[in-house]
């Protein structure tokens, strides 16, 4: 077993050999506290239905819509829950409607879940029926912190482990100084580059050479000797 360092510099604990990935547990994790939600969600919807539906008779309308009352919260508290796992993945605040609307829904399935037991004054009642609301509160509040601290244990394990390299002594050797061009090669790269037609000026053959000022002068003067002489000039 070996440590690690993680980007903060943190030293994380040893990962032992051979131990279960942990992004399988995360999923296993996920998968578990979302089965618990769902069948606490059933198991309430059971009970909702008989507060909501009272006396009315079985398959009468009011029975039936009754059925219709507890889904309706929890379709919106499953779809607030599984909003908020993407966005505190990302680091993205929800705001106080998000946070309210999850409360007001795990409040109203508690209150039609436990009503008819309070008014009965019966304690077993009150404790049936009010762990499953409460589990599914507080699977709701912990399954998002749960994925991402397992995503980040997850990101740890599979951080590369990089031994800490020897620093390397390379010789440089020093580069030769550059070699001066001389005269005789800025003159040679003027004649090559002159055409007929083409005036001789120390502008000119700074431009073609890329000499100093004070060289072009003295280039444009022999350059402008050579090409009269051809040429027959004086």
């Amino acid at each position: 077993m070996s440590g690690r360092t993680s980007r903060d510099g943190r030293h994380s604990p040893p990962v032992p050999s051979g131990a279960e990935p942990v992004e399988q547990v995360r999923r296993q994790v996920d998968r578990l506290c979302w089965t618990g939600i769902l069948l606490g969600l059933a198991f309430t919807m059971t009970n909702v239905q008989s507060f909501a539906a009272g006396d009315a008779a079985v398959w009468s309308l009011r029975w039936s819509a009754a059925w219709l009352l507890d889904p309706m919260v929890s379709l919106v508290l499953l779809a607030i829950l599984r909003a908020e796992q993407v966005t505190a993945r990302y680091g993205v605040h929800t705001g106080g409607w998000v946070r309210g609307a999850k409360w007001f829904t795990l409040a109203a399935t508690y209150v039609m879940n436990t009503w008819e037991a309070f008014a009965d004054a019966s304690a077993a009642m009150v404790v049936l029926h009010s762990v499953p609301p409460l589990v599914v509160f507080v699977a709701a509040e912990a399954v998002t912190d749960l994925r991402d601290k397992l995503g980040e244990v997850a990101a740890l394990s599979e951080a590369p482990q990089r031994p800490a390299a020897a620093p390397e002594r390379t010789e440089r050797k020093a580069a030769p100084p550059p070699r001066r061009t001389s005269a005789d090669e800025y003159l040679n790269r003027a004649r090559q580059a002159w055409q007929p037609g083409v005036t001789v000026t120390p502008a000119w053959i700074r431009e073609i050479t890329g000499c100093s000022r004070g060289l072009s002068s003295r280039l444009a003067a022999a350059l402008a000797e050579e090409v009269n002489t051809e040429r027959g000039e004086p």
